[in-house]
């Protein structure tokens, strides 16, 4: 346990990828293979269900420290962590413990099917046993979750570090069907449950934001225009009848598109198409709201299915009958890929993303003010000798994003951050006016200087009202300017709206609350993007 101990405090001091994943390495070089494997479990979210309830843990806890409930209450709304909270309160150990990562695994699997005492005879022996760092990974292996930013992407890119094997590779490896008790390490990282040739992508080609004039590009001739859709960037795979949908994050999302697989098998040939997955209905793109009802789905419904229908909008080919063609210009890439989606009759959602006709630089810009008004976010200018890139290259291809929406709210909840940020209130919820009452309408923690930060802190500190665990409600003062890419009506929020990629524009220390957007003004940004 100290191993993990020490690896996980080693990440929670820094916000640098790399340094997170140089100490993934050196964790990886010294824990012993089941250990590597419960690592991975734990980050991919292969982790076992729950064997203990953390109200049991909270009365346990409370009865050896012979603390009043509200004063636990009160430790735990200041440390904003529950598992956290336990780990501190509790007493020194009185002996030590040295189990695995593996071992604690192993216990606390065969512990959920126990009675209440023999839980609490097991967790209270383990606490004895810990010190305060062990303390709080032994509740989080419980029950909490690592939030200490380990992304499965740093994750593989640590294991690709540590083994040189290829990142995609692993990442397919490790989000298969695999079994702590039934793989080994060795076997888990080379993929021995998988056949990685048919469904390797590529890295995706990416865009700068246009950071010049259009007339600077060069004559209009030599690009090609499309809409830049709001969806999921994604590559289709087609291999020896094989069929792969990989995520711009790396991850392998077939079994959440089952419709685009089987739409797939209309194709004769072999490919690796990079496109645009999208909620598709009636021919009209939807918004990236309804998109979300259909992500990080173990299974999709029937009535899932039928309520948000998936479409995919192809940009461009890789590979063709097995020959990687990355290099060839997108002009002819272009060709190819319509050549193959010209020869073959498709379902209506499986689409060739069309090319935006225009002769002048001018004609752009209306296209790209109107975007909104079919669920894009602007669009996409793209070099026509350009070949497809690994990551992103300046100068070939640019995204020219319609301008973000705003509103001006006002803060009423304030919450700590983490790690580095634990001590300032980093995290608000904004409201809008709705009748005489306020409706909150959006949470945002991006935008503010460091200075503003601190300001706000200190603000937050003299004006709470009220406390909910590590959310302070606050005088409804302060005003900020909300920018967001997209607005659609939603019942899972009291406003009836959601908003997309909210974050603070600027602080409003000029604007009174009484001139804060109201709730219909909100609304009325629906019916005119």
């Amino acid at each position: 346990m100290k191993l993990f101990s020490d690896l996980i405090s080693a990440i929670e001091i820094t916000n640098k990828t790399n340094a997170k994943i140089e100490a993934l390495v050196s964790y990886f070089e010294l824990a012993p293979d089941k250990d590597k494997l419960w690592l991975i479990a734990l980050f991919t979210g292969k982790r076992p269900s729950r064997p203990v309830k953390t109200s049991l843990m909270k009365e346990w806890c409370m009865e050896i420290t012979n603390l009043p409930e509200w004063l636990f209450l009160e430790s735990y709304s200041t440390v904003g962590d529950l598992g956290e909270t336990m780990a501190l309160l509790l007493p020194e150990p009185t002996h030590k413990l040295d189990l695995s990562l593996y071992e604690w695994m192993t216990e606390l699997k065969t512990l959920k099917p126990k009675s209440e005492d023999e839980k609490k005879a097991f967790v209270l022996e383990a606490w004895s046993g810990l010190d305060q760092q062990e303390r709080l990974i032994f509740n989080k292996l419980i029950g909490g979750s690592f939030r200490i930013g380990i992304s499965k992407k740093t994750l593989v890119n640590a294991l690709a570090k540590l083994t040189n094997i290829d990142a995609n590779q692993l990442m397919h490896s490790i989000i298969g069907n695999w079994d702590v008790d039934s793989i080994t390490f060795e076997e888990l990282i080379h993929g021995k449950h998988i056949n990685y040739d048919n469904s390797k992508p590529y890295p995706f080609c990416l865009a700068y934001a246009l950071e010049k004039e259009l007339p600077e590009l060069g004559k209009p001739s030599e690009w090609m225009v499309e809409q830049k859709w709001d969806g999921i960037r994604g590559q289709i795979v087609k291999r020896n009848n094989e069929i792969h949908i990989w995520s711009r994050g790396e991850e392998l999302v077939s079994k959440q598109f089952p419709e685009l697989v089987e739409s797939m098998q209309n194709f004769k040939d072999d490919f690796v198409i990079d496109g645009e997955i999208l909620a598709l209905k009636d021919n009209n793109v939807l918004l990236f709201n309804d998109l979300q009802k259909r992500l990080n789905r173990k299974n999709v419904t029937k009535k899932l299915l039928e309520e948000v229908p998936i479409g995919f909008y192809a940009y461009d080919i890789l590979e063709f009958n097995g020959k990687d063609i990355r290099e060839q210009s997108f002009e002819k890439r272009r060709q190819q890929l319509e050549f193959i989606f010209n020869s073959t009759t498709l379902p209506k959602h499986i689409k060739l993303s069309f090319l935006v006709d225009f002769n002048t630089w001018d004609d752009l810009h209306d296209i790209r003010n109107d975007s909104r008004a079919i669920n894009s976010e602007g669009l996409m200018l793209k070099q026509k000798k350009s070949p497809y890139h690994t990551g992103r290259k300046k100068g070939d291809w640019w995204k020219w994003k319609v301008e973000p929406l705003t509103i001006d709210a006002v803060m009423i909840y304030a919450q700590k951050g983490s790690g580095r940020r634990s001590s300032k209130y980093t995290d608000y919820t904004f409201a809008v006016k709705k009748n005489h009452t306020l409706v909150t309408v959006a949470k945002a923690y991006s935008g503010l200087t460091d200075k503003e930060i601190t300001e706000i802190s200190q603000w937050v500190n003299k004006n709470a009202i009220e406390k909910f665990g590590p959310v302070r409600t606050v005088k409804p003062e302060l005003v900020f300017e909300i920018a967001f890419e997209g607005i659609a009506l939603s019942n899972r929020h009291k406003s009836g709206v959601a908003l997309r990629f909210p974050r603070i524009s600027r602080w409003r220390k000029d604007k009174p609350v009484d001139e804060i957007d109201t709730i219909e003004t909100v609304k009325a940004l629906i019916t005119s993007c």
